[in-house]
């Protein structure tokens, strides 16, 4: 990991202050690896189930996350450039989500976008409850871009 666990965690929950309002917390960020968890309590639309920019964000974030425990930001920041999220069905508890990047993966990345500037990736996810039922599905296309 390229930053301290510590530090990761409090860009990851309190950068953004929609993300530090919305109760989002980081329970796993390894390099290469991130589980993310959205709390439905604070999060709940008009039905009761969490709010579909709730799960948007629970989406998007690992992302940024996966970003700041694999790659040297000091060479490169990561950009979103596309997100589909399909709702499979109503989010009645608290919905976690985990991402991750090969090794390989990452270093490949890094050695596309430092020759050519940047590298594209996707990163399908999927949404879950504690039952184990999925909630929704993303697909994000993300760039690194070298700085």
């Amino acid at each position: 990991m390229s930053m301290p666990v510590e530090l990761v965690r409090q860009l990851t929950e309190e950068q953004i202050a929609f993300v530090q309002r919305s109760g989002l917390k980081a329970e796993v960020l390894e390099s290469g690896r991130v589980r993310l968890r959205m709390p439905l309590i604070g999060n709940q639309n008009h039905i009761g189930s969490m709010y579909a920019g709730a799960l948007f964000t629970l989406a998007e974030i690992p992302g940024g996350a996966l970003f700041l425990t694999s790659f040297d930001s000091a060479h490169f920041f990561p950009i979103i450039k596309e997100m589909h999220l399909r709702f499979r069905r109503p989010a009645t508890g608290d919905i976690w989500v985990e991402a991750s990047l090969a090794n390989e993966e990452i270093e490949r990345l890094q050695k596309q976008a430092t020759e050519e500037g940047k590298a594209e990736y996707v990163l399908e996810l999927q949404l879950i409850d504690d039952s184990g039922e999925v909630v929704a599905q993303s697909r994000g296309l993300y760039q690194l871009r070298a700085r």
